[in-house]
């Protein structure tokens, strides 16, 4: 009996066993290629013949899983033969396919007409199902759950693409062979890439709800590296800044520092046309409809392509594929593909698995070569609502763990989502042993001098800037200037810069000499800055001009209009110190003693005892305090400058500045208060705003030349910070608000016109309004024991505003050439003042996308 029973139990279990395999899943995956050219194909077809099945994604690849027994796999492309393959169920494997091309197909004539039946969003049942997507975005979006987390993988590459065989073959190259024999002819067809730069970064994402917050703690990082002369972690920046994280569900999509408009965003069906292209089912069995959409305006920042749309009543996108049309306003990409790969989790949405943006650009669009640009992003282990502990939570946004970019390959070899290819793989040492190699530092050097001004005189001094060698002014006249600066290379904690300068009218040598101590043992040329500085400057200087990553004695900024004769002499002693934290607040606390003498038709003078007495000199000294806070900024950092990355986020800015009497012979007590904020304001398809909002007041008894000199321009160039019709100390404020907007349409009216179109000529209009004026303890013609206002044959040329502000404003054209930008300037109001116009023509050259 018990031994019956022990025998059915085993019979149980072998039959149990027997149908595991029956039971077991079946995956299949590969990559399917065009057999001549072996490049991948994407949306191909794959199914188990009779069943369901999937499409190959922008790489090619595909993955097939199934419970059943099906055998066979089918493949299938329009314009290639069917494929038929065995397979095993129940079992994991491996299977490629290669196509052949149909010429049955390939000889088929398709005859096509222009026209086109009118587009209506009324009554289209594209435009209502696209209508449901935009409804269904909260419920798909990450932010509809209250925790989050998931992996992350991010690999950036810049190659040159197409370099001509003339130049690869050049004698002057023969060194760098090694670099040129590492190309690519698979990833883009027709295309040969040579890697120049890649990143990649492993980091670990945690999104909570309440309250909201996004942390990404990176645990890998990795990046070519061309040395001392590239600022890599800018290069980085800004590649990031043009290839940006990409949320199908935002309405605006930033790439190439603009905002293109989502296929759906709230506003999508006003600017694209949408069509039903097929209803498919997906290897789950879910049932997709694939939606084409295309812009209804090529010109506009849209885009056109694929995307398929679940019918599980969320109506998610579960794949879109989509790029940039070749009539769009801008410039130098020819092509842009943007393909992200959605995948179902447990909770039955689907989340984001894969993001790829491929860009080709050059200077030209018919040109051979140009730069290829791909960020891939892989996306795995999704968590849904599981929540971790605060700590995780706390702290800044981005955390970089200790050592993160010290890891050694092992570590990247396990780590990675997918695996390099043979030519991405050789890149980090190809860059490396070309840095290594002197005749291109020595190429480099050569550069650097060009672009920035400096060049390397052994390896512990560099001389420049070259820009600011020769300059003339009304004042010195000819003026020779020579210097230069110690690099990190003398010392990684101690800094000289110097340069000397003397003016052949004036006859009198002008200098600088600046000592900088670096606290936290990095050059004080990288972020974040942490130095103190001693430094003492006597030279010439235009009160009331500001220059932006220029030099005041630039050659170019010798050219100026109208009566250029308002100078000083101005001799300064500074101490400063300078602390940038991680989350991009920082604080300088500074003293400085100044001795201002006027020159040319600026003279100081005020009545004394009833008699007019001229005065040499102001000598002041005054203790500041300043407060900024640029979240999430970003910038190139040049040899002399910061060049900003502009975003969308604010930049607030706090001054104090307190002058003490008869401190080191100062002549005057006061407290000066002043506050900044500056953003980008994005505004989707009708373009952005810069927006600058500053205001101050000055406390105390004190004369014109220290109160606040309003920005002006007298060159001809247009400068975005300054008056451009506004004279050089023509007016001054002891009190003041000021508002600036700077508004690009990029092209919102241009694009409609039919002959303008093809130029992809840009507009903008800026205005400007200033309100201030003088309290009457500080107005000369109030207290003549002030200093006066300086005139010209009798008239005054520099006033206090009264209760109207100064206004002026612009229209203009940008993208002329690609680079340059051209403004009519029209001054509205204090016509009556010397020498002004109200009419003025300015130009700006700006290299933008």
């Amino acid at each position: 009996m018990i031994n019956r029973k022990i025998r059915r139990v085993w019979m149980g279990f072998v039959l149990v066993l027997g149908m595991v395999p029956a039971m077991a899943q079946t995956v299949v995956q590969g990559v399917v290629t065009d057999a001549i050219s072996q490049r991948p194909l994407q949306y191909v077809s794959v199914v188990f013949k009779g069943g369901r099945g999937t499409v190959t994604d922008s790489t090619g690849h595909y993955t097939l899983r199934s419970s059943g027994n099906n055998p066979t796999v089918q493949v299938s492309y329009v314009g290639y033969k069917t494929i038929l393959k065995t397979i095993v169920p129940g079992t994991t494997q491996t299977v490629d396919f290669s196509l052949e091309t149909d010429p049955k197909a390939v000889n088929n004539v398709t005859v096509t007409t222009n026209k086109r039946a009118p587009y209506r969003n009324k009554g289209n049942s594209a435009v209502e199902l696209i209508k449901r997507v935009i409804e269904n975005k909260p419920i798909n979006r990450m932010e509809h759950y209250d925790y989050v987390q998931y992996d992350q993988y991010e690999k950036m590459e810049v190659s040159l693409s197409n370099v001509s065989e003339k130049l690869t073959n050049s004698k002057l190259l023969k060194k760098y062979q090694f670099m040129f024999e590492n190309r690519d002819t698979t990833k883009l067809e027709g295309k040969s890439l040579l890697p120049v730069y890649l990143e990649e970064t492993l980091s670990k994402k945690y999104f909570r709800k309440k309250p909201e917050k996004m942390k990404t703690i990176v645990t890998g990082e990795k990046q070519v590296n061309y040395g001392e002369y590239i600022d890599n972690a800018g290069v980085s920046s800004y590649l990031n800044r043009l290839y940006m994280d990409i949320d199908i569900y935002d309405n605006d999509i930033p790439l190439f520092t603009y905002q293109f408009l989502s296929p759906i965003a709230d506003l999508a069906p006003t600017f694209y046309m949408y069509y039903i292209r097929d209803t498919v089912t997906d290897a789950s069995g879910m049932k997709l409809i694939k939606l084409y959409f295309t812009p209804r305006n090529t010109n506009d920042l849209l885009f056109r392509g694929n995307m398929w749309i679940t019918l599980d009543g969320n109506y998610s996108v579960q794949k879109i594929n989509m790029f940039l049309s070749k009539n769009a306003n801008l410039n130098w990409v020819r092509e842009l593909h943007i393909d992200l790969d959605f995948e179902k989790s447990e909770d039955s949405r689907y989340h984001l698995s894969k993001s790829n943006i491929m860009a080709d650009a050059s200077i030209t669009k018919n040109s051979g070569g140009g730069f290829f640009g791909e960020r891939t992003v892989s996306f795995r282990n999704y968590r849904i609502n599981v929540p971790q502990p605060d700590s995780v939570y706390d702290g800044p946004a981005l955390v970089k763990l200790e050592n993160s970019n010290q890891h050694p390959d092992s570590f990247w070899t396990t780590s990675r989502h997918d695996t390099l290819t043979r030519t991405e793989a050789k890149v980090y040492s190809n860059v490396d042993s070309l840095e290594k190699m002197p005749s291109f530092r020595r190429t480099m050097a050569i550069a650097t001098f060009l672009f920035s001004g400096y060049t390397s005189v052994g390896p512990y001094f560099e001389v420049g800037p070259a820009a600011a060698f020769y300059s003339f002014n009304p004042i010195e006249g000819f003026k020779l200037r020579f210097g230069g600066r110690t690099t990190p290379k003398f010392n990684k904690r101690l800094y000289f810069e110097t340069y000397g300068a003397y003016g052949f009218k004036d006859e009198r040598w002008k200098g600088f000499l600046s000592t900088t101590y670096s606290l936290n043992n990095k050059s004080i040329y990288v972020y974040p800055l942490n130095y103190i500085r001693a430094s003492y400057q006597h030279d010439t200087k235009i009160p009331g001009q500001e220059l932006q990553f220029v030099a005041e004695d630039n050659f170019l900024l010798s050219f100026k209009r109208g009566q250029n004769d308002k100078w000083l002499y101005n001799s300064k002693l500074k101490l400063e110190y300078v602390h940038e934290l991680p989350n991009h607040l920082s604080y300088t606390f500074g003293f400085m003693n100044w001795k201002q003498e006027p020159a040319g038709s600026i003279v100081y003078s005020k009545l004394v005892n009833g008699a007019t007495v001229n005065v040499n000199k102001i000598i002041t000294s005054e203790f500041s305090g300043e407060l900024r806070w640029a979240p999430h900024e970003q910038f190139y950092q040049g040899k002399v400058y910061r060049i900003p990355i502009i975003n969308k986020y604010p930049i607030f800015t706090f001054r104090l500045i307190a002058g003490l009497k008869n401190l080191m012979n100062s002549q005057y007590n006061y407290q000066n208060i002043n506050a900044r904020y500056e953003q980008r304001i994005f505004l989707s398809q009708l373009g952005y705003s810069d927006v600058v909002v500053e205001g101050g007041y000055i406390f105390g008894r004190l004369p014109y030349p220290l109160m606040t000199i309003h920005r002006a321009n007298q060159t001809y160039a247009y400068q975005l910070n300054s008056f451009n019709l506004m004279n050089f100390q023509e007016f001054v404020s002891d009190h003041f608000m000021s508002f600036n907007i700077d508004h690009h349409f990029n092209g919102l009216f241009f694009n409609r016109v039919p002959l303008l179109k093809k130029l992809k000529l840009r507009e903008v209009i800026s205005a400007k309004i200033l309100y201030g004026g003088v309290r009457d303890e500080n107005n000369p013609y109030k207290d003549p024991e002030l200093i006066k206002y300086p005139t010209v044959d009798g008239l005054p040329t520099t006033f206090a505003l009264d209760r109207t502000p100064y206004i002026e404003g612009s229209v203009g054209i940008t993208n002329i050439f690609k680079l340059i930008r051209v403004d009519l300037v029209k001054r509205f109001n204090y016509l009556d003042h010397q020498y002004v116009a109200s009419l003025g023509v300015r130009a700006r050259f700006k290299f933008d996308f």
